[in-house]
């Protein structure tokens, strides 16, 4: 028998929710190891790895139980490098083969980043819990023709007409917006290797997430970090997300029990917000939450198009109890203000 550390019992049908003070319950016959999929990518593994020192920090009865094996599962995003995801069917390549491997049993739970999961996770799976989250921001990253960076003009260090390499049409769309002048052209790969890319000479910068440079002790190529205003960040990004078998609930039980609360109030309004304006995996979205101090939820939106020539940004506040409310308002008056072309295809 194997005793939880405190946690909750699920609610609602798209997650588990942490509820404090249940007290510990004792579940009989559980099977360990726990399975659990990772992609294998250098920041996949980290991300995996940590996490599962956090549940044994939890729930210490399992550190010397062998409990968890590593499932490292590669996806078509991973496989299919030569293409914008958008081109091949969007960022829920990264987890198509993973949800696979969790519906047929041959893992028990899958660790994320949570910007690469779908809005809607397919039947049958739910998000058990999300951890803390890591810096959401972008930073740029630009080679020897950059002049001096400045934080109140980030993008005045770009040479004019400079070649910027990025997969992203979130981050193309913003920059296209501000620096018309620039060229970007497709790059993919993992941290490494568009670092690489970039030392090369290949392309005279680059945009990438703050968190996984800081994950991967790479935070010192970061040029300048772009405020999360100025460059407003994908949904989720920075954020660990943990999915299960919603029939699993006694696994559900146990992972809830991790949950870090402020990163379930921020990740419900961005994903509301990506739910509501329901745009194609073409239609550049970003969108970024964050506690005030009084502890009211504020959240950023955006929509664009790809060649930057429409850019609508706004932002909303409220009580971060209501944060699914506030995404879908936020996304619901985006979608509306938006040209109809923004979400077609």
């Amino acid at each position: 028998m194997m005793s939880l550390s405190p946690g909750a019992t699920p609610s609602g049908p798209a997650s588990c929710a942490p509820a404090a003070g249940h007290p510990v319950r004792r579940h009989a016959h559980r099977s360990l190891p726990l399975r659990v999929g990772t992609r294998g990518s250098p920041l996949a593994l980290w991300q995996t790895r940590t996490f599962l020192d956090r549940v044994l920090h939890v729930c210490p009865v399992l550190r010397n139980a062998k409990a968890f094996e590593e499932h490292v599962i590669a996806t078509s995003g991973d496989r299919i490098q030569d293409k914008r995801l958008a081109d091949i069917g969007g960022k829920g390549l990264f987890a198509k083969e993973i949800h696979e491997a969790l519906l047929d049993g041959r893992i028990d739970f899958a660790v994320h980043s949570l910007k690469d999961l779908e809005t809607e996770l397919p039947p049958g799976i739910v998000l058990a819990c999300t951890m803390k989250r890591e810096d959401a921001r972008d930073a740029m990253v630009l080679g020897p023709r950059a002049g001096d960076t400045d934080p109140a003009n980030p993008y005045a260090a770009i040479p004019s007409g400079a070649l910027i390499g990025t997969a992203s049409l979130r981050r193309q769309a913003q920059l296209l917006h501000a620096r018309p002048d620039l060229r970007v052209e497709m790059i993919r790969g993992n941290v490494g290797s568009r670092l690489s890319k970039l030392e090369s000479g290949a392309f005279d910068g680059t945009l990438l997430a703050l968190a996984g440079l800081k994950r991967l002790g790479l935070e010192r190529h970061a040029s300048l970090v772009l405020d999360a205003e100025t460059m407003v960040p994908a949904a989720g990004q920075g954020i660990v997300g943990i999915t299960v078998r919603a029939a699993d609930l006694e696994l559900c039980e146990l992972l809830s029990a991790v949950e870090d609360r402020e990163a379930r109030a921020v990740s419900r309004a961005e994903r509301a917000l990506l739910a509501a304006l329901d745009g194609s995996c073409r239609t550049p979205i970003g969108g970024h939450a964050r506690l005030l101090p009084d502890g009211r939820l504020h959240l950023t939106g955006l929509v664009a198009r790809p060649d930057g020539s429409f850019l609508l940004k706004r932002t909303v506040a409220g009580a971060a109890t209501e944060a699914e409310r506030l995404g879908r308002e936020l996304g619901d008056g985006l979608r509306a203000d938006s040209p109809v072309d923004i979400f077609a295809g």
